[in-house]
């Protein structure tokens, strides 16, 4: 059993398994129960070296691995959501943002790169998890939207890296319309003859699968991703069904033609920047 099917049946480890280390220095991979040291760990990109399970990481991470260097120039740093709605829930929601905002050290669910991958300039949005969920409100659709644009103006290739939950319910409507405005700016891109070229990481979902992460010239994947519209169990409920092994799985989606193929991370610089090459020619 794969440990992506574990976490969705909500298998826990037991308690005999669990292995009590300094927080901090020490971790356990998901999948093999390996304790790895952080910083071997880092240095192994985020990889359990005992069975190359793909920790989840965030922008910060991502942007290291694939600019030359680690250097870029961020865009559009500093725009942060506003409250359309007056939304509140368990709090309101503007203190809902300050909050994770203070926990995370991030504006909002996505950042925007601009640098050089293998020598060659490109423009990477990426999600981060960590900031409720991923969840794609009216500042995520409008970075893309603007990353979008300075590769048009930069006349470079677009990367997007999705890693969501889906709309932010917090911002109703005004989500879903970003689904709409990205996915215009991405047409925009290709009447320009741009590549666009979307990595789906653990967990795609929502209106984001259902916009700009499968509307890539490539669409591919990291092993063992959860993408997907709705999650297994409420389609699992909807239709009274139990669904195929591995459901929603990368391995999944590119058996069945929805993901291109699938990159493991020590070879996703590479792997980019030979496609990026053959859409250029």
């Amino acid at each position: 059993m794969s440990w992506l099917k574990r976490e969705k049946e909500g298998i826990l480890t037991s308690t005999e398994n669990k292995v009590e280390a300094p927080d901090g220095l020490w971790t356990k991979c998901p999948a093999c129960k390996t304790p790895t040291h952080i910083k071997e760990l880092k240095d192994n990109q985020h990889l359990c070296p005992a069975c190359g399970y793909h920790y989840k990481i965030g922008s910060q991470e991502y942007f290291s691995i694939l600019f030359d260097g680690g250097k870029f120039q961020e865009l559009d740093a500093n725009l942060s959501s506003g409250d359309p709605l007056s939304f509140t829930d368990s709090k309101p929601y503007p203190a809902r943002i300050v909050e994770t905002q203070r926990k995370t050290g991030l504006r909002d669910a996505l950042r925007t790169g601009y640098g050089k991958l293998e020598g060659a300039p490109i423009v990477i949005s990426c999600m981060d998890f960590a900031f409720i969920g991923g969840s794609m409100g009216s500042v995520v659709g409008e970075k893309i939207a603007r990353g979008i644009v300075y590769a048009i103006e930069h006349n470079c290739p677009f990367l997007m890296i999705s890693k969501s939950g889906g709309a932010r319910m917090m911002e109703g409507a005004l989500s879903l319309m970003q689904m709409a405005k990205t996915s215009a700016r991405l047409a925009q891109l290709a009447e320009k003859g741009l590549p666009y070229i979307s990595l789906l990481t653990d967990p795609t979902t929502g209106g984001v699968t259902a916009s700009y992460a499968m509307l890539g010239d490539f669409n591919i994947a990291e092993p063992e991703a959860l993408i997907g519209f709705a999650g297994p169990r409420v389609i699992r409920e909807t239709i009274g069904k139990d669904l195929p092994d591995g459901f929603q799985s990368s391995e999944f989606l590119v058996e069945h033609g929805f993901v291109d193929f699938i990159v493991r991370r020590h070879e996703l610089k590479l792997k980019i920047a030979e496609l990026l090459s053959l859409l250029r020619d």
